[in-house]
C-alpha cells in the first residue's frame, strides 16, 4: 500500500498526518488520532510558554546585583583615578538598606507593548529565603499613583503570595493587560517580614529612576501609595515580559554604566536602549528591548565582594536565558582596560578571548551578537597610554575580524574627529568617560534598525 502525507495546522502548529496504513481504518480512528496529536502538541507548547503561535519577550530587564551587607563598606568596581577638574561627581552608593512590613513600588518603562504580561522577581543574592506576601502590576500615573482600572493581582501558581528561595528566581502568572509600549509600569511588591540590610540583598544600583518604598503596611493595591523614602534602585524586580507573535523576537543590550546610562539625568529614559526602543515603536518595528548593563562591569573580573559578575559570568543568565531573545549587542570591554589593580590586568589578546566566547555561546543558540566598538576616554582618571593601545586593539578587531555578526561603531560617531582619543565635548558629561544624555541618545541613533529586523 503506498504512503502519502498531508500536513494540518493545529493551535498554531504544522502537523504530519501519514495515510496510507490508516486508509482502511474508520473515520472515527482517524479523528481520535488527531485529536490526540493537537492534545500533545498544545501540552508541549503550553509548557514552553507558548500559546498558538505566541510567546514571551523581554520588554524590560535589569541585571541583578548584590546590594552588600551593611556591616560592609561599599566599595568601587573598578578603581580610578582622580576625577578631571569640572567633572560631575559620580554616584555615591546609597546606604545599604533593609525592609520590614512594608510595600515597594518599582517603576520600569516598558519597550514593546503586549496585551498580556508577566513578571520575573530575582533573590539571586539574598543568602535566606524571601518571603512576597502580595504583587501587583498596574500603569503609573506620575509618581507612586497608579491607574486604578489597570491594577492587577500577581499570582504565583495561582497563589497570591510566595517564597523565592535563596539565589533562585520566580516568575509570576500571566494577567491579561493592555500594556502600551514606552509606557511606565508600576510593579508593587509587598515583603510581609522583615529583610534586613545586614544581609545581602538583590538590587540593581543605579536606577536613574526613582522608586518608593512605603511605611508599614501592604499598600500593593493602593491608587497612591504612601511613600516612606524613596531610592534610585530597583529591588527584586528583574524582568517584565509581555506575550507576542511567535515571528517577534527580543533584543539585549549587554554592557557596563555605558549601558545603564550613568550619570545620565534620571527620570528622563536617556539610556541608548531607551532612545533605540523609541525609534523601534516610531518605525513599527516589534522588537522588545533588554537592558542588560551593570555599572562597573567587566569581560573577565567579577566586581569587588560579589557586587556584579563579570560578562564571561553572568551572560548566560542576563542573555541566554532572556525569553525571546534573537540578538544581543556586547558593549563592554572599558572596565577591563581602566582597571587599575595589577592582580586583575588583562591584555587586549585576553579580552578578544573573552568576546569569542560570548560569540561561540550567543551562536550556539542561535542568537545573532553584535560586536560595539569602545569609547575613548582620554583625561579621565583611570586613563593610561597603555591603556589606549589595548583599547584600539580591541576596536580594530571588533571591526575587521568579522567573528561578530555586525559591527555598531559607537566609537566613531561620538569621538573628536580632530582628536580620536577624546569624546568630542558637547557629547561628554564632563568625566571624559560617561556621555551625557545627547551622548546616550546619539549611541541609540547609531544603530541601523534594518539590522535588527
Amino acid at each position: 500500500m503506498p504512503f502519502t502525507s498531508t500536513f494540518i495546522r493545529c493551535r498554531g502548529v504544522s502537523l504530519k498526518i501519514v495515510r496510507g496504513v490508516l486508509q482502511g481504518a474508520p473515520r472515527m480512528l482517524l479523528m481520535v488520532v488527531l485529536a490526540l496529536s493537537c492534545l500533545m502538541v498544545n501540552r508541549s507548547a503550553v509548557a514552553r510558554g507558548e500559546q498558538g503561535g505566541m510567546h514571551w519577550v523581554g520588554v524590560w530587564t535589569t541585571p541583578p546585583m548584590a546590594q552588600p551587607a551593611a556591616q560592609q563598606a561599599p566599595a568601587a568596581t573598578v578603581p580610578g583615578g582622580p576625577r578631571p577638574a569640572g567633572a560631575p561627581a559620580p554616584t555615591p552608593p546609597a546606604p545599604p538598606i533593609g525592609f520590614n512590613n512594608q510595600t515597594l513600588r518599582i517603576i520600569a518603562r516598558t519597550t514593546m507593548g503586549g496585551r498580556q504580561v508577566r513578571v520575573r522577581l530575582s533573590n539571586a543574592y539574598g543568602s535566606m529565603p524571601l518571603a512576597i506576601g502580595a504583587a501587583h502590576i498596574a500603569i503609573r500615573t506620575e509618581g507612586a499613583g497608579i491607574k486604578p482600572d489597570t491594577d492587577r493581582t500577581l499570582t504565583f501558581g495561582g497563589a497570591k503570595s510566595t517564597k523565592i528561595w535563596t539565589g533562585a528566581m520566580e516568575v509570576s502568572d500571566p494577567v491579561d493587560l493592555d500594556v502600551p509600549a514606552l509606557t511606565d509600569l508600576a510593579v508593587s511588591i509587598y515583603l510581609p517580614g522583615e529583610v534586613p540590610a545586614s544581609f545581602p540583598i538583590t538590587f540593581h544600583r543605579l536606577a536613574r529612576q526613582t522608586n518608593y518604598i512605603s511605611p508599614a503596611g501592604d499598600f500593593s493595591a493602593s491608587p497612591e501609595m504612601p511613600v516612606s523614602t524613596t531610592r534610585d534602585s530597583w529591588y527584586f524586580l528583574s524582568g517584565i515580559d509581555v506575550m507576542a507573535p511567535e515571528h517577534v523576537g527580543g533584543l539585549v543590550a549587554f554592557g557596563d554604566s555605558l549601558t545603564d546610562a550613568n550619570i545620565s539625568t534620571p527620570n528622563t529614559n536617556s539610556r541608548w536602549p531607551d532612545e533605540l526602543a523609541g525609534r523601534l515603536v516610531a518605525a513599527h518595528q516589534a522588537l522588545g528591548v533588554m537592558n542588560e548593563g551593570t555599572g562597573g562591569d567587566r569581560i573577565l573580573h567579577d566586581g569587588v565582594a560579589g557586587s556584579n559578575d563579570s560578562g564571561l559570568h553572568r551572560f548566560d543568565r542576563d542573555v541566554l536565558s532572556q525569553p525571546g531573545v534573537t540578538q544581543v549587542i556586547v558593549f563592554l570591554g572599558i572596565n577591563d582596560i581602566r582597571n587599575r589593580n595589577p592582580q586583575e590586568a588583562v591584555t587586549a589578546d585576553e579580552m578578544i578571548a573573552g568576546y569569542k566566547q560570548l560569540i561561540l555561546r550567543a551562536h550556539a543558540r542561535g542568537i545573532k551578537i553584535y560586536g560595539a566598538t569602545l569609547l575613548p576616554n582620554e583625561d579621565e582618571g583611570a586613563y593610561t597610554p597603555e591603556g589606549e593601545v589595548k583599547r584600539e586593539a580591541v576596536n580594530n578587531w571588533i571591526r575587521t575580524s568579522g567573528a561578530f555578526d555586525a559591527v555598531i561603531d559607537f566609537e566613531k560617531v561620538l569621538r573628536d574627529p580632530n582628536h580620536p582619543t577624546s569624546m568630542l565635548a558637547k557629547y561628554d558629561c564632563g568625566d571624559h568617560l560617561h556621555p551625557n544624555d545627547l551622548g546616550y541618545r546619539t549611541l541609540g541613533d547609531a544603530i541601523d534598525l534594518a539590522l535588527l529586523k
